[in-house]
């Protein structure tokens, strides 16, 4: 952007103004560890999804707890956390979405595959391999997803009442699985693994108690809900886990995903019941990946959602684990076996970004594999002081760039980096958003032959006239006896087919995981009974989804294709020492030029932080002290690359 832009922050006097009433405003949790302050700084740990998908074992989980230990919790991370479906048995025939193969109990709960991890035969939970962790100094985390598993809806599991030790009674009769759980409300990437809990009732609350109570007994330090957030939103559900954590005598941090679709917005009323939560999909190897992150990461900064209040502490923008060193691919059934496609430059750039927004850093390689440049990397100390200890981290919008070079030698292996290619339907592309959002409005009920058949929104114009997107209004299909206690709650909903299809319906929701860099859906499939493919239309003119409560958005294409914005982009925060940190990414296929003026600085920061003629800055990569700044700090900047500079005035 050009360098007279003018910031939308307010003056950092403000913002530490803010920081000091939110500190006041943290609850005074005391010295007990059930009293611990969560999330004081932005979590950082190892993940073994990118490494392992979900066919982790206990002896490999513990190889790289040690590295973890020895290596990188010096370096402050400290959470070690098994990720999907560590109650899946690894047998011929599971997979991502396989049905029959989990461990439950006889209360419909999940426990470990007792092959994968052997020591959990004590127990059936994670109990031994929590203690081991904690006595490496580590803290113990897994992953779960949302509600109740399919197994135990099926097998009509009754439910523990933590409090009697029995079935829990309520109304004068014992409940179960079949009674909690929203067939309708499946996840969307894994329909045949989990579905929604029935949070409006006294059996639904019940259920979940049993299983966060079972996880603190465990000794698990952190808990990654999936399928509950996103396009996947699940308000209730959140919120109620969020208030039975904060009953527990043992601290846990609440990380919730995916972050497809998300928006401050949506953010508004969930940051607070939780410890960090995606903004987008899954972040994996690839460019197109990273590069998408600066949009949203953006927006977040902007709307002073970093280290908000949260549970029992603060609340954190996630941007996704660091898919670095020796991986797996997504979704497979296999462990590591290649080696990250990012370049150096790249990574660089990622955590570069990472540190500056402030998010949380969970390392993804397998860290048996680890060599000491990736090790140096996600290590660099100023980068870690400033992804703890800064304040005022905003995009600094007053940077002027040009090219200094031909396309660069790696960059060949993408096509169009700045063109994002967007599923169209007759010129236009759907989204979800916050119902909040002006784009979510101006839907409206068009009739035709006497009928309102027709969902509608203007979104151009073209020769004077209105140009409009349309689909046709149908009643949901019921397609079974079991959904029939659902056809009042959804009585006011409707399908919205392909007009070119009577048997294809809008569907809020992707089949499978989503990638940080995919496209706005529209999505259509096979009209079917789902909260994914029923709608609403309010007197606000908000297309409302029944699965995510998040509204449509419809937006033209320019001829399927809309361009990714800036390709030079630019931090900025402050540190507690009064130093200044200003950090250029290069989004081009080229090596850039990037120029930032001490004057705009000045206008962003405040003279406090600016004190002309005394300033002298050091770049962070490489080591080199740039000496005194005068009138700017100007830098070639590799394709795909960042530098990072420590300003001192």
């Amino acid at each position: 952007m050009g360098r007279g832009a003018p910031s939308s922050h307010p003056p950092p006097w403000r913002r530490l103004l803010r920081y000091a009433l939110l500190c006041a405003l943290l609850p005074p949790w005391g010295t007990s560890e059930a009293n611990e302050q969560l999330a004081e700084f932005p979590p950082r740990g190892w993940n073994s999804y990118d490494s392992f998908s979900w066919i982790v074992d206990e002896n490999t989980y513990m190889q790289n707890a040690e590295i973890l230990a020895e290596k990188l919790l010096p370096h402050g991370y400290e959470f070690a956390v098994i990720d999907y479906l560590w109650y899946r048995k690894y047998v011929h025939g599971a997979y991502t979405d396989s049905y029959g193969f989990d461990n439950i109990d006889e209360w419909g709960r999940p426990f470990p595959d007792l092959q994968r991890f052997p020591s959990s035969r004590i127990d059936k939970g994670f109990s031994q391999l929590a203690n081991k962790v904690h006595g490496m100094g580590l803290k113990f985390g897994i992953h779960l997803m949302k509600g109740i598993s399919l197994q135990a809806v099926n097998g009509n599991t009754p439910i523990l009442d933590i409090k009697t030790g029995k079935p829990y009674v309520e109304d004068g009769r014992q409940w179960t699985a079949r009674d909690i759980g929203l067939t309708h409300r499946t996840c969307a990437w894994m329909p045949h693994g989990f579905m929604s809990v029935n949070t409006d009732i006294g059996a639904g609350k019940a259920f979940l108690r049993s299983l966060y109570q079972q996880y603190a007994d465990w000794g698990v330090d952190f808990v990654k809900v999936d399928c509950i957030f996103g396009m996947d939103y699940s308000p209730k559900e959140i919120i109620t886990i969020s208030e039975l954590l904060a009953e527990l005598d043992r601290p846990i941090i609440l990380s919730i995903s995916p972050g497809t679709e998300v928006t401050p917005a949506l953010a508004k009323n969930i940051s607070q019941h939780v410890n960090m939560y995606r903004i987008t999909g899954d972040d994996w190897d690839n460019w197109k990946d990273v590069s998408s992150h600066f949009d949203v990461s953006s927006s977040f900064a902007a709307a002073n959602k970093i280290g908000a209040i949260g549970l029992r502490g603060r609340s954190w923008p996630d941007l996704d684990m660091l898919p670095f060193g020796w991986l797996t691919n997504a979704g497979v059934n296999q462990g590591p076996h290649r080696q990250c496609e990012l370049t150096s430059d790249e990574q660089r750039t990622q955590i570069a970004l990472w540190s500056m927004a402030k998010s949380p850093l969970m390392y993804g390689g397998d860290l048996r594999h680890l060599d000491n440049d990736t090790l140096s990397i996600i290590t660099n100390p100023t980068l870690l002081k400033i992804n703890h200890y800064s304040i005022n981290n905003m995009e600094f919008h007053h940077v002027h760039s040009e090219r200094t070079s031909k396309e660069d030698k790696h960059s060949s292996r993408f096509i169009s980096e700045d063109l994002v290619h967007v599923p169209k339907i007759d010129g236009v592309s759907l989204g979800l958003t916050a119902c909040s959002d002006d784009k979510a409005n101006g839907w409206y009920m068009f009739s035709q032959h006497g009928k309102s058949d027709h969902i509608c929104r203007n979104y151009g114009m073209q020769d004077d006239k209105n140009i409009s997107f349309c689909l046709g209004k149908t009643i949901p299909l019921l397609t079974s006896d079991d959904i029939i206690v659902h056809n009042e709650e959804y009585q006011t909903k409707f399908h919205l087919a392909n007009m070119d299809s009577d048997d294809a319906c809008l569907d809020a929701s992707g089949s499978q995981r989503r990638t940080s860099s995919d496209s706005k859906f529209p999505m259509f499939s096979r009209c079917r009974w789902h909260a994914m493919q029923m709608w609403e239309l309010n007197e606000k003119g908000n297309l409302i989804s029944s699965y995510s409560r998040l509204c449509a958005t419809v937006e033209s294409n320019n001829k399927g294709v809309v361009t990714t914005g800036a390709v030079a982009r630019a931090w900025i925060a402050t540190g507690s020492k009064g130093e200044i940190y200003l950090a250029f990414f290069n989004l081009d296929s080229m090596s850039r030029k990037i120029t930032a003026r001490i004057s705009d600085l000045e206008k962003v920061l405040g003279s406090t932080f600016i004190r002309k003629d005394t300033c002298s800055c050091t770049e962070v990569w490489s080591g080199r002290n740039f000496g005194r700044v005068e009138e700017e700090i100007s830098a070639v900047v590799k394709s795909h690359g960042s530098m990072v500079f420590e300003i001192t005035c």
